[in-house]
């Protein structure tokens, strides 16, 4: 997700994502251990939106 898609996201909106964006890094984990993957990027491009999500999480909430 882009910084300007996520600074209009309520709090709740952000929860969501962010659990969204965890069972979608899980099943890209398990589809790497089945050699499955189709787009290896996309692993690290899900922890970096969690990452960015759970920021403006802690910035929202001060």
């Amino acid at each position: 997700m882009k910084k300007k898609e996520i600074k209009k996201l309520t709090k709740t909106q952000i929860v969501e994502n962010i659990e969204k964006l965890k069972k979608d890094l899980f099943n890209f984990r398990f589809q790497k251990v089945n050699g499955q993957v189709k787009s290896p990027a996309k692993i690290n491009e899900t922890k970096k939106s969690i990452a960015r999500l759970k920021t403006m999480l802690e910035v929202k909430n001060a």
